[in-house]
């Protein structure tokens, strides 16, 4: 039977995923670097993921589909936890992929302050594109969101002439991070990866997401990890 139902444009969507979160149901899932509808059945039509994607690539149209099922959805948010937690309340247009890795610094006055060794925006796995410029041949820094904050020569040991993804593997969806990871291999000659997370057990996700999406995307590549202790050392 014909009912309203969600509808993403393969062209106009980038794959930067920011549909996800928006999704209560878990209906939206990146695969082959487009945003998909898993099941029909998870899709209520009601569009509460409308106005959150910056290539305007979601509609919402009538056509034949299941109904919605809401006990199928139960069943799904229960195997696979949705990234409703990182609500994001409108497409910013601070998510818009930058690449400035050949713009020079700016001259000023002498500083004893470290400089910024940042050559990109945005950071965020949620929120990077596999298509974004800076990924393409690059040597590729993954960080848990703590490292920076507790390791203070991050920039100058770790950050330095590479493109960088940060990212919880406690508090954010797996599943959405090794599909989105897989998804930057895939796209991108990646030459090697580097994997910096805390001492704390939940942080060792982390690499758990890498060498899965690096099994996915069928590429063998060098993972040089990185310990840092809660004091800010390196174990």
């Amino acid at each position: 039977m014909k009912r309203k139902i969600v509808s993403i444009d393969d062209e106009k969507c980038n794959g930067c995923g920011l549909c996800i979160p928006n999704c209560a149901e878990g209906a939206i899932r990146i695969i082959n670097g487009k945003a998909k509808l898993a099941d029909d059945r998870f899709c209520d039509g009601l569009g509460a993921c409308l106005g959150h994607c910056p290539q305007d690539a979601i509609t919402i149209i009538e056509r034949d589909a299941p109904d919605f099922d809401e006990e199928a959805v139960k069943e799904h948010l229960n195997i696979k936890k949705p990234a409703k937690q990182h609500s994001i309340p409108h497409a910013c247009p601070g998510s818009m992929a930058v690449d400035y890795r050949g713009e020079k610094k700016t001259a000023g006055k002498p500083s004893a302050r470290q400089g910024s060794e940042l050559s990109q925006w945005p950071v965020q796995l949620m929120l990077v594109s596999p298509q974004a410029p800076y990924f393409k041949d690059a040597e590729l820094l993954v960080a848990a969101d703590c490292v920076p904050f507790a390791y203070p020569d991050f920039h100058s040991d770790f950050l330095a002439g590479k493109s960088l993804i940060i990212g919880c593997p406690k508090l954010d969806d797996a599943e959405f991070y090794i599909d989105k990871l897989t998804e930057i291999l895939k796209e991108n000659n990646i030459k090697s990866i580097t994997l910096v997370n805390m001492e704390v057990p939940c942080c060792f996700g982390l690499q758990r997401i890498v060498e899965g999406a690096v099994q996915r995307a069928g590429k063998v590549l060098p993972i040089r990890q990185t310990v840092i202790t809660i004091r800010g050392e390196r174990k």
